[in-house]
């Protein structure tokens, strides 16, 4: 309460002047790169815009980024309820180490984790010749861009929803379940709802990151144009070739779905926020 007064009672020239500093950060470091970025994509005009978007490579490039987010988002989804079903509610041996491997793609490059991919998929150990031989491509292939983002992607969903589960504790769950309901009842009508925000916002931070990855999927993907470029290697292919209109364009598509991602992700945070303050 004390801090409260005071920072309603500092001089009106110092609010001011941090808002100022604040805004001008933010102008700087975020508005005016995506203003760049647009105004860059328009520089040819319009026409160019478009056929910049709908150029057969940038198309392949956008699709092969739909088809990836549409593959691993559910996958980690999936794996982020279990995996925080398991930890939050129950004890057992390994729990320690299976938070550390949800923290693993935290610590660890991209371009590791995708050198990885390389290594055990590659032509250079038994798996890969294995694999070779019974004609099934994983690296340089839509299969190992899709494990890669997988791996890289796989913390947000467990890492919204694990402290949000701890806290809520299991006093809900042990009712339900004394009252005769069975383990996807108790999971349907009493953990989903307290958790439905928060595993949104998990998804919504998940798919941001599946459809911008560069670093792993840049390694395991080979750069083929047209078959395995997704949007951001596509972009930096464009910017390479010094065509920088073509690249802004496409680029431009990340930016949007980033805007969008922004507009929903405040919506999830405001209802998220409104859910808490109902619960306490």
């Amino acid at each position: 309460m004390m801090a409260t007064r005071n920072l309603i009672t500092e001089p009106v020239w110092m609010r001011v002047s941090l808002t100022a500093v604040a805004l001008t950060f933010l102008g700087v470091l975020v508005v005016l790169p995506v203003a760049a970025i647009f105004a860059e994509a328009l520089s040819k005009g319009f026409g160019v815009y478009v056929a910049s978007i709908i150029e057969p490579d940038a198309w392949a490039a956008i699709k092969l980024t739909l088809l990836v987010a549409v593959i691993a988002v559910p996958l980690n989804l999936v794996f982020g309820l279990v995996a925080s079903w398991a930890i939050a509610k129950f004890e057992f041996r390994g729990k320690s180490f299976l938070i550390t491997l949800i923290d693993l793609p935290f610590a660890v490059s991209p371009v590791i984790s995708g050198l990885i991919y390389i290594l055990l998929f590659g032509a250079h150990n038994f798996l890969g010749n294995w694999l070779i031989e019974n004609d099934i491509q994983v690296v340089f292939a839509v299969p190992g861009i899709v494990l890669a983002t997988i791996f890289v992607t796989f913390p947000f969903v467990a890492r919204e929803l694990i402290p949000l589960m701890q806290e809520q504790g299991t006093e809900e769950e042990e009712a339900a379940i004394l009252l005769g309901a069975n383990g996807f009842q108790t999971f349907w009508r009493v953990t989903l709802p307290n958790i439905k925000w928060a595993l949104l916002y998990g998804v919504l931070l998940c798919n941001a990151r599946a459809m911008g990855e560069f670093g792993a999927v840049s390694v395991v993907s080979g750069h083929i144009r047209g078959l395995t470029n997704t949007i951001p290697l596509h972009v930096e292919i464009l910017y390479n070739e010094y065509n920088f209109a073509a690249a802004f364009s496409v680029a431009s598509i990340l930016t949007v779905l980033a805007l969008v991602t922004l507009v929903l992700k405040t919506i999830i945070e405001l209802r998220f926020s409104g859910f808490k303050t109902r619960r306490g």
